[in-house]
């Protein structure tokens, strides 16, 4: 184990903590302003620090903000709920709010939460430009930054939450190469549908599925396109121009679940749905339903609780000016700088293991298993 260390702003002291990321070789007043949706979740009983070495934020306040409620159902119920349970257990008085995809309004957010006097700012940025400058303005006041799920480069957060990202595009290649439409091929035509050029993440899932395709015998990639504010609608005419240039596509690299149904949409006008191999991500609602029926190959599940929950437990021990244990780190291309990271490892969801968000009720049953979906969630292990 090595260790690297950074400095955490602590507030209200206005000291510095050391935080060590103790990782593995391997790096890698509650009130919502004017259009930003809004959870809070407090607790006014004091938890015990010292009983079984339970965590307690005593109350600290702590903003957290989320960045739209379009590109995927996770920042509209999964992470604001799981992150809500863990604030209340912990005993932090959590602000948690969207963005709903405009950095203008994120910034107003954030300077609300300032001016009501978090600890600490935990932002999932829309482009890390825009976040970086609220991070330095939120710093510039003695408020600890933290990245949830997209790094924002330039931006020196003390602390990085997410799933292995690079690892997230692994998955997704490694499965494509799987998809019945292909398995087995000799040669395979191919196209990418990215997510947004301005966000880190998508840059580190193509890494990931890049490298495992550009290896693949036979496979040739006809085009490449990323996705601006991973748009649905968008992808969908992308991938139309796209088929209509190339009809002979046999598999598509789609970064996400909602962009995956956009596409799948457009095969579906040319009846060539099902014949043709779609990637995606989140395990969505309708994802999962496109994988039952057999017009999507796969999707990549990253339980929230897996980062939400530690996040908000890192929180936990920054306010008291602990040192929360990380499990490796990620560079800022930026700056340069290696940031100490928590990384959660991600899971490829098929027909054989689709039941698996449901059951785990992260994916709610109620959204998935509708009208002729009901059948197919029984023949598929849904409880």
């Amino acid at each position: 184990m090595r260790k690297s260390a950074i400095g955490l702003i602590v507030v209200g002291a206005a000291a510095s903590l050391a935080l060590a990321a103790c990782s593995s070789d391997k790096n890698d007043d509650n009130s919502a302003p004017a259009g930003g949706s809004s959870t809070s979740a407090s607790s006014s009983a004091s938890a015990s620090s010292g009983s079984g070495g339970a965590l307690d934020g005593k109350g600290a306040k702590v903003g957290i903000i989320l960045p739209d409620t379009q590109s995927s159902q996770r920042w509209v119920t999964s992470d604001p709920n799981a992150m809500a349970a863990e604030c209340k257990k912990v005993n932090l008085d959590c602000d948690i709010q969207n963005a709903q995809n405009d950095a203008g309004k994120m910034k107003t957010i954030a300077e609300s939460m300032a001016n009501n006097g978090v600890k600490v700012l935990m932002i999932t940025n829309l482009d890390s430009a825009s976040g970086a400058a609220i991070q330095q303005e939120a710093q510039s006041k003695g408020i600890t930054t933290i990245d949830y799920d997209r790094l924002t480069l330039g931006g020196k957060a003390a602390l990085y939450i997410s799933y292995d990202n690079v690892a997230v595009g692994t998955a997704q290649g490694n499965a494509l190469v799987k998809c019945p439409q292909v398995a087995g091929k000799s040669s395979v035509t191919y196209v990418d549908v990215n997510g947004a050029p301005t966000d880190n993440n998508a840059t580190l899932f193509k890494q990931g599925y890049d490298g495992v395709l550009s290896k693949q015998p036979g496979w040739k990639k006809a085009d490449d396109q990323s996705i601006a504010k991973w748009d649905n609608a968008v992808a969908g005419t992308t991938f139309t121009a796209m088929l209509r240039k190339t009809p002979g596509i046999n598999a598509v690299m789609v970064a996400n679940d909602g962009m995956a149904n956009s596409v799948i949409a457009a095969l579906k006008n040319q009846k060539l749905n099902g014949k043709v191999a779609v990637s995606g991500q989140d395990a969505t609602a309708q994802g999962l339903q496109n994988i039952m029926s057999g017009d999507q190959c796969f999707s990549i599940y990253k339980p929230s609780a897996q980062e939400a929950v530690p996040a908000i437990d890192a929180i936990a021990q920054i306010v008291n000016g602990q040192t929360p244990t990380t499990t490796g780190t990620i560079k800022d291309t930026q700056t340069g700088q290696d940031v100490p990271a928590i990384l959660a490892t991600p899971i490829a969801i098929t027909k054989e293991n689709v039941a698996q968000p449901i059951n785990d009720g992260y994916t709610p049953k109620d959204q998935v298993c509708t009208g002729n979906f009901a059948a197919l969630c029984s023949q598929n292990g849904v409880k």
